[in-house]
């Protein structure tokens, strides 16, 4: 970690300034800002959401965000929306890693679109792309104005230089970056890899704890936010955005990160996920995964979400009498998982760090067969600690589908089914 500076608080109005008196005292918007600067609103929500859900920053900047050229439509790259161009499967998909790339390829070029739902016209739904990338952007910035993009290293540290300032990330650790902010990735390590989640719908907040109480899960003073860093740079800058599904590029002379000063609740964040308060059984049974939910976006159903982002980080399981396991289901949900760190406890080969996989709606799975076996012979007497590992899922009330480009991908483990093929008959009629 660098000695950078952040801001402590889940969703807390926050104000930072690069400069001495560029905050205003106590009007948002003056007639004139100090030091020459621009006042500019950017708002995450309807300006008449309630209170508690708002959210809008002003922001203090040397040009307003409007100084560029027309933007043009690029030709279709890897990343998209296109959630509909092959038939969805009910059958259980895994993929190897992405390779590391071996021509020049920063952060937006090694994005691949694996899986979605919805879109940017709906505001609903979410997509689902892996990155790979070996340089870092140069002089160009990237915007997404569709949806709001969770960040999920698992090789290589980034820095992410946005408008608020800058958020460094490692493996283990997530950031998020709200719908239209402006950023820049740079690869500290040289290469990297990992998943993106972009988020059409509600934003991500942390979820009620019920029953839970006050604490435990993930804790609001966990998640950090920038302090304003701001760059005054001129020169041929290429401005890329990504609207309604698209690319599109567009000039400017100077850099978007021009921000001197701001105040406000829409702010990129960055959280720990070693930090997160794992709750579990004490005594019998396996709780639903919904004890590992770190963020969530609620959808327009009471008890179902757009989007949840959930964990599986190191823990203790006691569980006595129990099969301790994620055990054999079929869900109204779907989940697509990724590997960050170490082993997954439910799968004992096959899915590796980079790795993912696809449950759809109502698709049988669990456990394979020989995590089966060990798990039926477990002496649950005594306490198993599951450490070395940190697996996530993404998961929505919709069904994912995979993209054209992800089934016709080498990385496309076509064997996955034969996972199950070993669970053997063990019934016996007691009469037999």
């Amino acid at each position: 970690m660098s000695a950078l500076s952040y801001q402590s608080g889940f969703g807390n109005e926050f104000a930072s300034e690069a400069l001495a008196g560029a905050l205003p005292e106590g009007r948002n918007s003056p007639q004139r800002v100090a030091h020459g600067l621009y006042a500019e609103q950017l708002s995450g929500t309807a300006f008449t959401a309630p209170r508690h859900a708002n959210r809008r920053s002003w922001l203090y900047r040397i040009r307003p965000a409007a100084g560029h050229e027309p933007f043009a439509l690029q030709p279709r790259t890897a990343f998209h929306n296109d959630f509909d161009d092959v038939a969805t499967t009910p059958n259980t998909l895994r993929w190897d890693p992405l390779p590391l790339p071996t021509a020049p390829t920063d952060f937006i070029e090694g994005l691949t679109t694996f899986a979605g739902n919805g879109g940017a016209a709906a505001q609903s739904g979410i997509g689902i792309h892996l990155y790979a990338a070996n340089r870092s952007m140069q002089n160009r910035f990237f915007y997404d104005a569709d949806g709001e993009l969770l960040i999920v290293p698992q090789l290589g540290r980034l820095r992410l230089a946005t408008e608020f300032g800058v958020l460094e990330i490692e493996p283990q650790e997530i950031a998020v970056i709200p719908r239209g902010v402006r950023f820049r990735v740079e690869l500290l390590d040289g290469t990297a890899r990992g998943y993106v989640a972009e988020n059409f719908g509600a934003l991500l907040r942390l979820p009620d704890l019920g029953p839970i109480g006050s604490n435990g899960l993930a804790n609001p003073r966990d998640f950090l936010a920038p302090v304003a860093a701001y760059e005054d740079i001129d020169g041929d800058i290429e401005l890329l955005a990504k609207f309604q599904g698209r690319l599109w590029s567009a000039k400017t002379d100077h850099s978007p990160l021009d921000v001197v000063a701001w105040h406000g609740n829409y702010v990129p964040y960055k959280y720990d996920l070693r930090r997160f308060n794992t709750i579990g059984s004490i005594s019998y049974d396996h709780p639903d995964p919904s004890i590992f939910l770190v963020l969530h976006s609620p959808s327009d159903m009471p008890g179902t979400s757009n989007m949840d982002f959930v964990i599986f980080p190191p823990r203790w399981l006691v569980a006595e009498n129990t099969f301790r396991p994620p055990w054999f289901h079929r869900n109204i949900a779907s989940e697509f998982m990724g590997l960050i760190h170490g082993a997954y406890d439910a799968k004992a080969g096959g899915f590796v760090p980079g790795g993912a996989s696809l449950h759809n709606s109502m698709t049988a799975h669990g456990p394979d067969a020989a995590s089966f076996e060990k798990a039926s012979a477990a002496d649950t007497s005594r306490p198993d600690h599951v450490v070395d590992t940190m697996a996530f899922m993404f998961e929505t009330r919709a069904v994912i589908r995979p993209t054209r480009q992800a089934l016709e991908s080498p990385q496309w483990q076509h064997d996955y089914y034969r996972c199950w093929q070993g669970l053997t008959k063990h019934f016996r009629h007691p009469q037999n």
